[in-house]
């Protein structure tokens, strides 16, 4: 058989098993390959997958994309609602074909989220040199561009002799399935090898199993954890993905319940506890609410479970400012653990750690002061938000009011998507999360245009995810909200929903430009300039103030073979959102997609979280409006600590 068709059939025959709380589970790693065929793929992988569905269909389905990138992104937004015990592999022809993938393995590797890419390279033998969209280098030779993704992949190999092939793919299988480790993985696949023949051992073509590791944490590192909890008198919690990631959830709700320890949540991390829980302070960081943001400025101990601690997150480092504050970070990555100079990483996974630390933490109860201040925070910030939802604009809608319609018009178990712009911040904030499963927005790279083919890849997890229950309930609705700036970016993966009748619900708001960057220009001093979609005033050479582009993106989703529905500016345009939700909810699964079009105020900001991000400003500047925002950029900075420990509240070296 050919390297290819190996490759096809081997991934045929992997599964992921995992145990959670006594409940097994075993499912097929590639449930299925997405590709687009080109010259160094079609004659190798893309023959491999017609072969197997001639022969067997189910061996491996194949999946059409638009774009290289949005494929990647579909099995990314797959991976994370599958928790990352499944994910697409992805294939492509050589150069551009190959790094249109680049962006989507920097999104899954900073996401710390599994994706297996595929991209064909050049002759391995060099029998035809150069070849069409070869890259030629004069002092290296042997680079293609496929090397461009070597620091973009957790796992990067190029098989350049058959023989190669059982190395290259159970080592980068090993890293897919490695909570710790995993990533874009990526084997570079010469076209000339993809199409050479081998005798492959039955054992490699054999069922695999992978077993998730999920470390038990160590007994002396919980009984320390324990110890300075109970030592402390303002602790708080900060939930990350890791918690959604161990299925422990109902873990840490219990550790809240039993102690009153306040629980504030990251990006990734939205889902780990319900936004009404007595105790849950919702988002935290620059992009959180006022009521974590206040109980974190005073914290005096923070504990991190499953988080990496971004920036946003620690509000560029402002958000801790207790002198003292100390770190208990739970983490199954070192990496995550040991930052922030913890004085105490316990590498492990937060289900079973959580469980431990409950056990330990048997009769602690935080102080009457702290629980008082936490009810009284999460009060007045849930009264900010349902004053922005029911504050009425018109003609056109501010984005609060957007996100608080979309929220009452969809279920609890229904999935919101997004990931750049102002959007991400604003619904950080503000969805009022029910579900675990409910909240997907990739914010780790802040990707424009991952929303629809990340959306894609989520209603795909949603239809197995029901499969699997086999209770007859439906598929979780997926809601896509994107803003014209992204929907401009990737928008032709809505074909792909057409093609294969995928009910995807997009709400695209249409603000003409970039709002969010818009928004920080003007903080920083810059008076948006360059983010508005304008016509050019050719003398002045801005894009400032001219007339609106006359774009109609809802008529360019309804050419793609898309149902439209239209919101009209106007006193009813919040209502008559609520209604065209609930159309689209409506709708049965296989009918295929649905965009929802709205205009929206950009000039209305969501509430004002209290924090602060670091985005440095120039320091000398003609404009007054850039000095004046020097000036308060350099409070902001005096208020910023470096957070890396000290020799008393480092890790033990004993």
């Amino acid at each position: 058989m050919t390297v290819a068709q190996a490759v096809v059939e081997f991934l045929g025959k992997q599964y992921v098993v995992d145990s959670i709380g006594g409940v097994d589970y075993r499912e097929r790693l590639i449930p299925g390959i997405f590709g687009i065929f080109g010259h160094g793929n079609v004659a190798g992988v893309g023959q491999a997958l017609k072969q197997e569905q001639v022969r067997d269909p189910d061996v491996m389905p194949y999946y059409q994309g638009r774009n290289e990138q949005a494929m990647v992104h579909q099995a990314v937004g797959y991976a994370r609602h599958v928790r990352r015990r499944a994910t697409y592999a992805v294939t492509s022809s050589i150069g551009p074909g190959a790094t249109n993938m680049l962006t989507g393995a920097a999104v899954a590797t900073t996401n710390r989220l599994p994706v297996l890419l595929l991209p064909a390279d050049t002759f391995a033998t060099r029998a035809a040199d150069p070849v069409l969209q070869q890259l030629e280098r004069p002092d290296a030779y042997d680079i293609t561009v496929n090397d461009a993704f070597r620091p973009l992949s957790r796992y990067f190999d190029r098989v350049v002799r058959p023989e190669q092939l059982y190395s290259a793919f159970l080592n980068g299988l090993r890293v897919l399935t490695d909570p710790a480790d995993t990533g874009a993985v990526t084997i570079s696949l010469p076209q000339d090898v993809q199409a050479e023949t081998l005798d492959v051992p039955a054992e490699f073509l054999a069922e695999r199993e992978w077993r998730i590791r999920r470390p038990e944490p160590d007994e002396d590192d919980i009984l320390r954890a324990a110890q300075l909890i109970r030592s402390a008198r303002r602790p708080l919690i900060i939930a990350g993905g890791g918690v959604l990631y161990a299925f422990a959830t109902a873990q840490l709700a219990r550790l809240a319940e039993l102690t009153g320890i306040p629980v504030a949540y990251t990006q990734a991390g939205v889902g780990s506890l319900p936004w009404d829980a007595p105790y849950c302070l919702g988002a935290v960081g620059s992009t959180g609410t006022t009521a974590a943001n206040t109980v974190a400025h005073d914290a005096d101990l923070i504990i991190g479970i499953g988080t990496r601690y971004e920036d946003f997150t620690t509000a560029s480092r402002t958000a801790f400012q207790d002198p003292d504050v100390k770190f208990v970070n739970i983490n199954v990555a070192p990496l995550d653990a040991y930052k922030l100079g913890t004085a105490l990483p316990i590498v492990a996974d937060a289900r079973k750690a959580l469980l431990r630390l409950t056990e330990a933490l048997s009769g602690y109860r935080v102080g009457a002061d702290l629980e008082q201040l936490v009810a009284a925070e999460k009060k007045r910030w849930n009264a900010t938000v349902d004053e922005v939802f029911d504050t009425r604009h018109v003609p056109l809608p501010s984005q609060n009011e957007i996100i608080g319609a979309v929220r009452r018009a969809t279920a609890a178990r229904d999935v919101v998507v997004c990931a750049a712009g102002s959007l991400p911040g604003d619904l950080h904030k503000m969805w009022r999360i029910a579900d675990p499963f409910g909240y997907h927005v990739e914010y780790a790279f802040s990707t424009m245009g991952y929303e629809i083919p990340g959306g894609l890849g989520v209603k795909r997890a949603a239809v197995d995810e029901a499969r699997r229950a086999g209770n007859g309930e439906a598929p979780r609705d997926v809601v896509v909200m994107v803003g014209d700036g992204s929907y401009l970016m990737m928008h032709t993966e809505l074909v792909t929903a057409v093609a294969e009748g995928i009910k995807l619900i997009t709400v695209l708001i249409q603000n003409h430009g970039y709002a969010s960057i818009g928004a920080l220009s003007e903080s920083l001093g810059s008076q948006r300039f360059g983010t508005r979609y304008r016509t050019l005033d050719p003398v002045h050479r801005t894009f400032d103030d001219g007339d609106l582009l006359p774009v109609d993106l809802a008529a360019n989703a309804q050419s793609l073979g898309v149902r439209v529905i239209r919101v009209e500016p106007g006193d009813n345009a919040v209502a008559d959102l609520e209604t065209a939700v609930a159309k689209a909810k409506a709708e049965p699964e296989g009918s295929g997609p649905v965009l929802i079009h709205v205009e929206s105020n950009p000039l209305i900001d969501a509430p004002d979280s209290e924090s602060w991000w670091d985005v440095p400003v120039a320091g000398a500047s003609e404009l007054e409006s850039t000095r004046d925002a020097h000036s308060t950029y350099l409070r902001h900075k005096a208020a910023q600590k470096p957070l890396i420990g000290d020799a008393e509240t480092g890790p033990a070296h004993d």
